[in-house]
């Protein structure tokens, strides 16, 4: 079961092409997927820290 997409992919293809540049699929998937793992360290970081909230500071 693929994974949910965490990023709007209009806004990533709109940024990415006044770069100058096309996006493909895979790179939309690739950038969700470290958004992923960048949320999860910060839920990690807030839980050992004793709080329910993820704040600016864990990311």
């Amino acid at each position: 079961m693929a994974k949910e997409t965490l990023v709007v992919v209009s806004k990533v293809k709109e940024y990415v092409k006044e770069q100058g540049m096309q996006t493909s699929e895979t790179a939309v998937e690739a950038l969700s997927n470290a958004v992923r793992e960048l949320l999860d360290k910060a839920i990690a970081r807030a839980k050992d820290n004793g709080r329910q909230t993820v704040k600016d500071r864990d990311i």
